[in-house]
């Protein structure tokens, strides 16, 4: 029986003793090839990062030759060297675009804030702009921050602000000359439909849906441009109707007699009034109507003026003729009595 259990126990020992000399054995040394390949992704992944950041910034586009050395530089890595040297390549390319590509950046959100300010609507409305300008120089503190990206982003944010703000300063002003021209008479219903949209994009504005603010500037615009439209080619047809009875009078009066140039200025100016409404070109063949009409009213006034002044000369005239006459009747009967 003891030999028994003791022979369990060296069976135990010797199953132990297998067990740690598992557990400690140690880990194979990886190859050398292995090393390498594991070194040259880790380069590779750096390396095309360095060159997604410069291609995102307008490298390729600010130094096309030097990107093309590059590329193929890139192409023809294989080791972590090549792709190390290459990652150099484009982080130097990178340095080099980007105040180039801010610049752009800041010379694009300029135009659009300078465009914005040039329609007035600021003037109305400014807390927009001060949003807007907000935005603008968070994306200079980002780029100062180096947060480059970020920078971009917020530039973008900006440039869209100002370019959504534009849309509806467009809006805004086509309204504003309808309204001033008395156009929504020829065509109400056009007006109120885009009146309408033109709110509901001021509440997607300032809900922060500049998406769909865009969208219903647009149509709204659409709208207000039919209604402009009409208003040009109705009112174009009225003054057309106006110029041409004024020059109707005119030749009652005469005026084409007696006030010669300035009733050929009334022919010409309706003569490329109606050119242009043939063309169908509206507004500029409404405003040379009016100046037809003009040129003929006045035209009919010197006419008028000429005939009061002639009429006066005539008067006076006759005046003295009488006086004349009645100074040699009177010297005739001083001559007679003298004679006698």
């Amino acid at each position: 029986m003891k030999r028994k259990i003791f022979l369990l126990l060296i069976a135990l020992s010797l199953i132990a003793s297998m067990s740690i000399s598992c557990k400690s054995t140690p880990k194979e040394t990886p190859k050398p090839e292995q090393a390498a390949a594991s070194a040259a992704i880790t380069s590779k992944t750096k390396a095309d990062q360095a060159r997604k950041q410069a291609k995102d910034f307008n490298s390729d586009k600010y130094f096309p030759s030097e990107w093309e050395k590059a590329e193929a530089q890139y192409k023809e890595a294989n080791d972590a060297a090549g792709y190390s040297a290459v990652t150099d390549v484009y982080n130097d390319l990178f340095k080099k675009a980007l105040p180039l590509y801010a610049q752009a950046k800041e010379d694009e959100i300029m135009a659009a804030r300078g465009s914005l300010i040039a329609t007035g609507f600021t003037d109305v409305f400014p807390q927009y702009l001060k949003n807007a300008d907000d935005l603008a120089l968070s994306a200079k503190d980002k780029y100062d921050a180096g947060d480059h990206y970020g920078a971009n982003d917020a530039a973008d944010a900006a440039l869209n602000e100002y370019n959504t703000l534009l849309a509806g300063a467009k809006v805004y002003l086509t309204r504003q000359e309808i309204i001033n021209r008395g156009f929504t008479q020829y065509d109400a219903d056009n007006f109120l439909k885009a009146d309408e949209i033109s709110q509901a994009a001021l509440d997607a504005f300032n809900s922060g849906n500049k998406e769909s603010a865009l969208a219903s500037a647009e149509e709204a615009q659409l709208r207000y441009n039919i209604v402009l439209s009409n208003g040009w080619t109705t009112y174009a047809a009225e003054r057309k109707e106006a110029a041409e009875r004024e020059r109707q009078l005119a030749v009652t009066a005469r005026a084409n007699i007696a006030s010669r140039e300035t009733f050929r200025k009334g022919d010409a100016a309706l003569e490329i009034a109606n050119e242009s409404y043939e063309a169908e070109v509206y507004p500029d063949a409404a405003l040379a109507f009016v100046d037809a009409e003009a040129s003929f009213a006045i035209s009919r006034k010197e006419t008028e003026e000429k005939r009061i002044r002639a009429e006066e000369a005539i008067r006076i005239a006759e005046e003295k003729i009488e006086e004349s006459s009645g100074a040699a009747l009177e010297a005739e009967k001083i001559i007679e009595g003298g004679s006698r």
